[in-house]
């Protein structure tokens, strides 16, 4: 145990108010207590138990996997919100071979839980059946939904705005001169990536000029994953494209990838776009251009609904959209002069 003169040295008081937290006495103002409690913190040591915060209750975190570092991130806020608030997180994810997201709804609902976050969960596939997450509202749950919106699910639903990214995105090479601009994107039976597919093709019409029609020839529809990002942009560059916009930093990597193995470079030959601004991608070769999700906004928004629809206050059951950002590296630059 640490010696109370290491604990009032970290803290700055002294040993007698130390030893008053500790043994939990009157006459400490909340501020001092409070600098004793992050001291022991800091120097490592255990907290008594007597100034342990007693949790509010569990609260399910549902994501669909760790692979992909957004959901990592995501699931770090989320968690970090949680605690705050008393709540003690659980966190459920997917993997080859482990439960469903059913079977952890199950899971969680036998152990209790005040409420689930699901993020980008089966609520984001429109040929799911939605009718798993009407049976938690039915018995009164607290349900809140990050990317991937429903209409007819009575829940707040939290996700990043997919048509401003595609804006930003193409509105950047446009101005560098890419007149030839593809989409590397996943499934378009998820809600985030059919608003992407429209969101790209509003864009190429607004700032190309090009038909509806013509503006879906430069999509290329893969899976969510790195082998998907490359396979994608092989069969934009076969048509001629100069910039890959990509519906994650996974997929940029590949679509990366895919130009070198081609022959050319990145992005003197190809610019390339990322959507999430997952961390490292800052630290890639290029590193990477792309379009942040406001992941610390959206993840704290989503614990305040669902920790305010626990305490009996809800808030309104409708999508909250939070506007992306455009994050400038070298993975982009101006339109080869063959374009």
């Amino acid at each position: 145990m640490a010696t109370l003169a290491q604990i009032a040295a970290e803290a700055g008081v002294s040993e007698a108010t130390v030893s008053r937290v500790l043994n939990s006495k009157p006459g400490v103002s909340d501020a001092t207590r409070q600098a004793v409690v992050t001291a022991l913190d800091v120097l490592g040591y255990e907290r008594p138990t007597q100034l342990r915060q007693r949790s509010a209750g569990l609260v399910g975190l549902v994501v669909p996997e760790l692979e992909n570092p957004i959901f990592p991130a995501f699931a770090q806020v989320i968690e970090d919100a949680l605690a705050r608030r008393r709540f003690t997180p659980v966190l459920c994810t997917q993997s080859p071979g482990s439960l469903s997201e059913d079977e952890y709804v199950e899971s969680l609902l036998d152990h209790g839980v005040a409420g689930i976050i699901f993020v980008s969960g089966k609520h984001a596939d429109t040929r799911a059946d939605h009718d798993r997450y009407r049976a938690l509202l039915e018995r009164g749950l607290p349900v809140v939904f990050v990317n991937g919106y429903v209409a007819d699910l009575a829940a707040p639903f939290v996700s990043a705005d997919d048509h401003v990214a595609m804006d930003l995105a193409v509105a950047h090479l446009a101005a560098l001169g890419h007149r030839r601009i593809g989409l590397a994107i996943g499934p378009s039976r998820f809600m985030p990536s059919a608003r992407k597919h429209e969101g790209f093709v509003t864009a190429l019409t607004s700032h190309l000029g090009l038909g509806r029609a013509e503006a879906r020839t430069w999509i290329a529809e893969t899976i969510f994953s790195v082998e998907g990002g490359a396979a994608a942009t092989r069969q934009l560059l076969d048509q001629g494209a100069t910039a890959v916009v990509c519906g994650s930093d996974l997929m940029a990597i590949g679509a990366i990838r895919a130009a070198r193995s081609a022959g050319l470079e990145v992005p003197g030959d190809v610019s390339v776009v990322g959507f999430d601004d997952s961390p490292l991608v800052a630290f890639l070769d290029p590193p990477l251009t792309t379009v942040r999700q406001p992941v610390s906004q959206m993840g704290n928004t989503a614990v305040s609904a669902l920790v305010d629809a626990i305490g009996g206050d809800p808030v309104a059951s409708r999508e909250y959209l939070f506007a992306p950002e455009l994050v400038l590296r070298g993975s982009t630059g101006p339109a080869p002069t063959r374009d």
